[in-house]
């Protein structure tokens, strides 16, 4: 059995810090980096790249709805095409550091409300997905286990890694409760660590109203602006490979 960590990083912007990305990169695989639009700039983006190559860490783009004020997490409404050009427009300016790094793109995870529009949204989740396959076809496509985004790469030709949460909460549909409900977030490590458990040894999560939902994870995702991210990330990676669980980039 094996299984990819992933982090959303990179999300200091200027003189703001969020996160724990240096501690962090030292226990996950796989690293998604703002773009800008949400989160991020020019400097962090290229710090991060550079962290992750040293730490043999997979380097992927975290393109979201421009939206910093809101962190990406409000949906905008927006067109198909323009959601299409915009996820070109992030990769490609993440995929500028790559090369100055030499590092491939690994992966492509879309952001906050835009990943969550499409987990259910088929036309968005066709736009991401075609615009990932356009400019950056050797990647692998990140989305919610079971989504419409997974559904549309697959259909596209990509390779795509079903993900799974660590600390979030789930809908009896099988997708994530809602940052606006108080709840949504798992609040403590035991939680956390039962839920990654489940995922892992019994391709189940328990959802908000007691029901089990069935999932199959390639990846699973920490955030990280959590508190103690860095933390609970190293005891799960342990408690992981105590269980003889492999954790290893994906596509590896």
């Amino acid at each position: 059995m094996r299984i990819d960590l992933n982090a959303d990083i990179g999300e200091s912007f200027g003189a703001y810090k969020i996160g724990e990305d240096d501690k962090l990169l030292s226990h996950i695989t796989s690293a998604n980096i703002a773009c800008g639009f949400h989160a991020g700039d020019f400097h962090v983006m290229s710090r991060t790249v550079k962290l992750a190559k040293e730490k043999g860490v997979g380097v992927g783009a975290h393109p979201g709805y421009p939206d910093i004020q809101g962190f990406g997490r409000r949906e905008l409404v927006m067109t198909p095409q323009e959601i299409y050009e915009m996820v070109i427009y992030q990769i490609g300016a993440l995929q500028g550091f790559c090369k100055i790094y030499d590092v491939p793109l690994q992966h492509v995870k879309p952001h906050g409300a835009l990943y969550n529009a499409a987990a259910v949204n088929r036309k968005i989740a066709e736009a991401i997905a075609e615009a990932v396959y356009d400019v950056a076809p050797e990647s692998i496509l990140f989305g919610l286990c079971n989504s419409e985004l997974i559904l549309a790469g697959k259909q596209r030709g990509l390779k795509t890694a079903a993900e799974a949460f660590a600390d979030r909460r789930y809908t009896d549909e099988g997708k994530l409760v809602s940052r606006q409900q108080p709840h949504a977030v798992l609040p403590t490590f035991a939680e956390i660590l039962e839920q990654v458990k489940q995922i892992l040894l019994h391709q189940r999560v328990q959802t908000e109203s007691g029901q089990w939902c069935r999932l199959q994870a390639d990846t699973i995702c920490f955030h990280g602006d959590g508190a103690n991210v860095a933390e609970h990330t190293a005891q799960i990676r342990q408690a992981l490979e105590n269980e003889e669980i492999k954790v290893l980039r994906v596509g590896i």
